[in-house]
């Protein structure tokens, strides 16, 4: 008994403790300007895994997922465009749903165009807050929601930028019924070669 008491408990508890943040935490450098302002070069942030075990992202959210083009890189960036949306961006401004974000998190506007599309199911269109400096869905790809690590929860490194990593709150119209519905539909039933 005294072995299971000195030995085997602490060993077990540590056990526990470090499967326990294993699948709810994990921790992510960032790399690149493509979260200016909101997230600098060089930041350690924590990830919270366990944010979207039952809820999925809301538009606003920071998250940080496998990138869809390269499995093995991870990417952060800030989600635009759920499930079913369409989203555009013209004139300087990202338009989700018909409706123009008002968007003060960013470093500037976007100088680029892109032409209305509905995002399909289980993806999410996500672009940096630089938006004129990221790889983001502007490029043409969506994060399927499998590629998903976590939501940015708190930078812990460098000392002078430790805090909690805010989230925006981005309102817009629902996503229209009717046409989007029916594609977003056929992007899940047709069948492809």
């Amino acid at each position: 008994m005294r072995i299971f008491r000195d030995i085997i408990a602490p060993v077990l508890l540590g056990l526990a403790v470090f499967l326990l943040f294993h699948f709810t935490l994990g921790s992510f450098k960032v790399y690149g300007t493509s979260m200016l302002p909101t997230i600098e070069e060089g930041e350690y942030i924590m990830v919270s895994k366990a944010t979207y075990f039952f809820n999925p992202p809301h538009r606003g959210d920071i998250i940080v997922f496998d990138s869809p083009q390269d499995p093995k890189t991870d990417l952060i960036k800030r989600v635009i465009g759920l499930p079913g949306d369409t989203v555009e961006i013209r004139n300087s401004k990202v338009w989700v749903n018909g409706t123009p974000l008002n968007e003060s998190y960013t470093l500037e506007p976007p100088y680029y165009m892109y032409p209305e599309q509905v995002i399909p199911a289980d993806h999410y269109f996500v672009l940096g807050d630089n938006r004129n400096n990221s790889a983001d869905s502007h490029r043409g790809w969506t994060v399927p929601q499998k590629n998903i690590v976590g939501k940015a929860w708190i930078t812990y490194w460098p000392p002078y930028l430790w805090g909690t990593i805010p989230s925006a709150a981005l309102t817009v119209n629902p996503p229209t019924s009717g046409l989007a519905e029916i594609i977003v539909a056929l992007t899940t039933l047709w069948p492809t070669r």
